[in-house]
């Protein structure tokens, strides 16, 4: 009985060392989750002025051509997924490349139709268990990334399909919608179809229309992919916050439940002892 209590006071200990490191990293995540969302909230003013600007540049200039703005037959698709280096986070990664493999599956029969590029680890290691090639990667990203971190692999996936390696490419990312919900999206990213429905404003460009949208096309979808990175962060971290909340909670209730286990036993222990003394007196007397 005594060892059986023994081995009981071990668990609950080990249980509440986990609780303390589990309560640890959810407060941490929580931390980094506020600086994420005001980084995400911050990004989105940017893209969107620049969509402006490029919309109404695109829908002033008639017969305007760049390959960005030009929707042509899909004979291959890119997809750019972003995830985390990190577990714990709950379905955060599993969810995204889950969806990923859902368009994959449903719209293409061989390898040769689709091209992957990945931000993150997690993904990184996913694609790679599975033989699935990888045209370019980033991985160790910081917990609030910069847009120099990601450029390299931005300009790469905008820069193929300038140059015709596939015909459109979507953006594969959790939407942060807030601590508890985030959002497996897939959003088509090129070409950018809908730049024509802009409003018309009167700028006067130098050196020309064209010339600006050379420039400013490429940065813009650029950004969308830097804004996708900054969502993906906000909802890592507001999935791990989440994740290590529960996991809290459920170390809370199995230390009571082994308390009560233990209690029952030193109670058990007690009253055999009783029993025993019992005995023993009217063994003598």
């Amino acid at each position: 009985m005594a060892k059986g209590m023994r081995e009981i006071k071990r668990q609950i200990k080990s249980v509440q060392n986990t609780k303390q490191i589990t309560k640890a990293m959810e407060m941490v995540a929580a931390s980094k989750l506020r600086r994420a969302q005001v980084a995400a909230e911050a990004a989105r003013p940017y893209a969107d002025k620049l969509k402006e600007v490029v919309g109404s540049i695109a829908a002033g200039s008639k017969g305007v051509k760049h390959p960005m703005l030009q929707t042509r037959e899909v004979k291959k698709t890119g997809y750019l997924v972003v995830t985390s280096d990190r577990g714990l986070a709950g379905g955060y990664n599993s969810n995204v490349l889950r969806r990923v493999m859902q368009e994959i599956r449903e719209n293409h029969s061989s390898p040769n139709e689709y091209a992957i590029f990945v931000i993150g680890s997690k993904g990184r290691d996913y694609f790679r268990n599975r033989s699935m090639a990888i045209v370019n990667e980033v991985v160790g990203l910081s917990d609030s990334p910069s847009f120099s971190d990601i450029k390299a692999v931005a300009a790469s996936a905008v820069k193929n399909f300038e140059n015709g390696s596939y015909d459109k490419l979507y953006l594969v990312y959790n939407k942060f919608v807030n601590a508890i919900t985030q959002e497996p999206t897939v959003k088509q990213l090129l070409p950018l179809a809908d730049m024509g429905g802009a409003a018309v404003s009167n700028y006067e460009y130098e050196p020309s229309p064209e010339g600006v949208l050379e420039v400013l096309l490429p940065k813009y979808a650029e950004t969308l992919i830097y804004s996708a990175v900054l969502e993906g962060k906000a909802s890592e971290f507001g999935a791990r916050m989440t994740a290590m909340s529960s996991a809290t909670k459920n170390a809370t209730k199995m230390i009571s439940t082994l308390t009560l286990v233990y209690n029952r036993a030193r109670q058990a222990a007690i009253t055999q002892e009783i029993s025993e003394i019992v005995a023993g007196a009217n063994a003598q007397g």
